[in-house]
């Protein structure tokens, strides 16, 4: 999932989640006593089905455990982020997961929450902090495992345009796999790389994707390794009336993707995912964990599993909750789990 736009004000939600709290008596302290805990969710990104869904985790699972949340967006504003995470040590939280951004404006801000007490957890953000574990999808994993996808439908020769925007830590894990598959296949050529997170960010992309595949009119394939990049790549294939011609990778899904992905003559062949939702659950029972003096690990990882278009068309897959019923992984990963852990109603 991150780009310097938009000033935008802070939406500090507060919400005094009361559900679960009963499930919680018998956490550990501090979260034997749920109602007086907070943690903040400090959010870099939200636009986008991905964003909401892992908002709608984030807050199930504060919800499941009985605590009170509050939400800073910072509207991909990189100082603003930085900012929100000063407000929240200064509202005295007792945790804080902070959500994608820059390591140069989260690096230091981070320090301070760690310096003043506060449990932290980063999710897509690498603050290079050894007390801040991370939260990820094995992003690395999810680039690989859509491009081993890409080589078996198209062979390992054809020219690609490829979607980055360098310094966001799980573009650049995904990057790493991008440049390991093109060294070991000397017959892919990067023709076009574009990429922007200018919101809107699905029509920015578009912009730049339409302007690639016209002048370079041999792409094949695009791998675009998150799902607003993927759409905007469709976007662009579709409008130049290519779309059936042009196979598109990807990273990420949401019930839109699905719609997008299933449409007739649709080029969106494949995407790596993990449900948002269960990222967002995972991310606060790291922290929670963390709360109650237990050790979550420095690394988090929730595994991404490989979807296809013909996977969701043969499955006749309509949207999250059918995929779900497919895959169980997607309605529930095993990581930072407790047995005193209290989970959301499913």
């Amino acid at each position: 999932m991150l780009r310097r736009h938009f000033m935008a004000l802070a939406s500090a939600t507060s919400l005094a989640l009361g559900a679960g709290a009963a499930a919680a008596q018998e956490a550990p302290a501090p979260l034997d006593n749920p109602g007086d805990v907070t943690i903040a969710l400090v959010r870099y990104l939200s636009t986008g089905d991905f964003f909401q869904a892992y908002l709608s985790g984030v807050e199930n699972q504060a919800a499941a455990l009985g605590v009170n949340l509050r939400v800073f967006d910072s509207r991909q504003d990189a100082a603003l982020q930085a900012d929100m995470v000063d407000q929240a040590i200064a509202l005295g939280v007792d945790g804080i997961v902070i959500q994608h951004g820059l390591t140069e404006s989260m690096r230091e801000a981070a320090q301070r929450a760690v310096d003043a007490g506060i449990k932290v957890v980063a999710f897509d953000v690498n603050v290079e902090n050894e007390a801040i574990p991370q939260i990820e999808q094995s992003d690395y994993l999810l680039g690989k495992l859509a491009l081993e996808q890409a080589i078996e439908d198209n062979g390992d020769s054809f020219a690609a345009g490829y979607v980055y925007v360098p310094g966001i830590a799980p573009l650049d894990r995904r990057h790493v796999a991008w440049e390991e598959v093109k060294e070991a296949n000397p017959g892919i050529t990067e023709a076009a790389r574009i990429g922007t997170l200018d919101n809107p960010i699905a029509n920015s992309n578009a912009n730049q994707a339409r302007a690639a595949l016209q002048a370079n009119p041999n792409i094949s394939v695009f791998f675009a390794p998150y799902n607003e990049f993927a759409k905007g790549v469709k976007i662009a294939a579709d409008e130049l009336g290519i779309g059936g011609d042009l196979s598109i990778y990807s990273a990420d899904i949401s019930t839109a993707d699905i719609a997008l992905m299933r449409e007739a003559g649709s080029g969106w062949k494949a995407t790596v995912a993990t449900n948002p939702a269960v990222v967002g659950e995972v991310s606060v029972r790291a922290l929670a964990l963390m709360l109650a003096g237990e050790d979550p690990g420095a690394s988090v990882i929730v595994p991404p599993t490989l979807i296809t278009q013909a996977f969701l068309n043969d499955e006749d897959i309509r949207n999250m909750e059918d995929l779900g019923s497919k895959m169980p992984q997607f309605q529930h990963a095993d990581v930072a789990m407790a047995d005193w852990m209290p989970l959301p109603p499913r």
